[in-house]
C-alpha cells in the first residue's frame, strides 16, 4: 500500500472508529465484562472494508433482525435464503430450500469431514433436484458470487454466544458471509502480561470440541493479541498459525501498519477473501484423517525485502 493510499485509509478509519466507539460506549453498561474488554479497532477495520458490524447486545435487544431464533443457531437462515435468491435469481424456491437443507444438515460427528464436505459446496456449488412441470430437474445452487460482490451479504458479529448441548461459548468475532459463519476470531487480552497466542489456540481447540457445529462452516481461524494477529485453519497445529505480511499481494504495507490491519485487509478484503476461499484452501486425506491447509505464498507469511511480491493471486 503506497503512502497516499495509507493516508486515505487512515483518515477513513478514524471516522469509522469514532462512530463505532460511540456504539461501544452506549452499550457498555449493558455488556458483561468478559469478551468486550478490548478496543474496537479490530471491528473498525471490518467497517472500513465494507462489512456490516453488529454488537451482540444490538441483536439481543431486537434492534437488528439477523434470522437467529436461538443461541444454538450458527447459520443465519434468513440472510442465507435472501443471499441465495439474489445469487441464483433463476432458481425456484424449491431449489434454494433443497440447497439450504443439504448445507445445514450433517450426520457425521467428524468435524474435519463435515468441514471438507461444506467446502465442496462452497467452491463447487450444491447439486439439487426438484420437481418442475411434473419433471425432475437436476440443477446447481451457488453459495457465493465471486464475480458480483454486491450479491453477497457481509456481516460481522461481536461477540456471538453459541450453545450446544450443555456447553456455551462466546467467540469474540464471527464473520458471516451469506449467513454462513466462515471465520472466527479469538482475542487475547493485552492487559494480561502473561497471556500468549497459545492461549488463543487453546481456546479455539476447546470451542471446536464443545461447540463443533459452529466450525462445520469455518474457513479461517484468527488469533489476535492487541495489534498482533495470526491466522490458521481448522486442523492447523499451533506452529502453523502465522502472521500475514501483505495487503494487496503485490507489496508489503507501509511502515507503521500493524499485523492486525494487514491481516484483516489482506485476508478479509471482499474480493481477496473469496479468491482465497475458492483457490487457496486444500484438503489432504491421510488414511482416516483429513488435513486442511491454506496455500500460503511464502512472501505473505515471511517478512522478505520489499522487492519480492505475491503476484499470481
Amino acid at each position: 500500500m503506497n503512502p497516499a493510499q495509507l493516508k486515505k485509509t487512515t483518515a477513513k478509519t478514524s471516522r469509522v472508529s469514532r462512530k463505532l466507539r460511540h456504539r461501544f460506549d452506549f452499550t457498555q453498561s449493558a455488556m458483561p465484562t468478559a469478551g468486550y474488554a478490548y478496543a474496537p479497532s479490530l471491528l473498525t477495520w471490518f467497517e472500513v472494508i465494507g462489512y456490516t458490524v453488529l454488537l451482540e447486545p444490538d441483536i439481543a435487544l431486537g434492534k437488528h433482525q439477523i434470522g437467529r431464533s436461538s443461541y444454538s443457531d450458527v447459520v443465519l437462515y434468513q440472510r442465507l435464503c435472501s443471499a441465495l435468491q439474489k445469487i441464483n435469481p433463476t432458481k425456484p424456491d424449491e431449489a434454494i430450500a433443497a440447497a439450504i437443507h443439504q448445507v445445514t444438515y450433517t450426520e457425521s460427528s467428524d468435524l474435519p469431514k463435515n468441514n471438507c464436505r461444506f467446502h465442496k459446496f462452497l467452491t463447487n456449488g450444491v447439486e439439487v433436484e426438484y420437481l418442475y412441470n411434473e419433471e425432475i430437474v437436476y440443477d446447481k445452487v451457488w453459495l457465493i458470487d465471486p464475480s458480483n460482490l454486491l450479491n453477497n451479504d457481509w456481516l460481522v458479529i461481536h461477540p456471538l454466544t453459541v450453545v450446544e448441548g450443555s456447553s456455551a461459548h462466546c467467540p469474540d468475532v464471527v464473520i458471516f458471509i451469506n449467513g454462513l459463519p466462515l471465520a472466527v476470531i479469538v482475542s487475547i487480552q493485552p492487559s494480561d502480561e502473561h497471556s500468549t497466542f497459545k492461549e488463543g489456540y487453546q481456546q479455539i481447540q476447546t470451542c471446536c470440541q464443545q461447540i463443533p457445529k459452529l466450525f462445520d462452516y469455518n474457513t479461517f481461524l484468527v488469533i489476535t493479541y492487541g495489534s498482533r494477529a495470526r491466522i490458521g485453519t481448522l486442523t492447523s497445529g499451533w506452529e502453523e498459525f502465522l502472521p500475514w505480511h501483505t495487503i494487496d499481494g503485490e507489496d508489503f504495507p507501509a511502515k507503521g501498519a500493524t499485523e492486525l490491519e494487514v491481516l484483516i485487509q489482506g485476508i478479509f478484503d471482499k474480493r481477496r477473501f473469496l479468491e482465497q476461499v475458492l483457490h487457496l484452501i486444500v484438503f489432504e486425506e491421510n488414511g482416516s484423517s483429513i488435513s486442511k491447509k491454506l496455500l500460503r505464498r511464502p512472501f505473505c507469511t515471511t517478512q522478505y525485502p520489499k522487492k519480492y511480491s505475491c503476484q499470481g493471486w
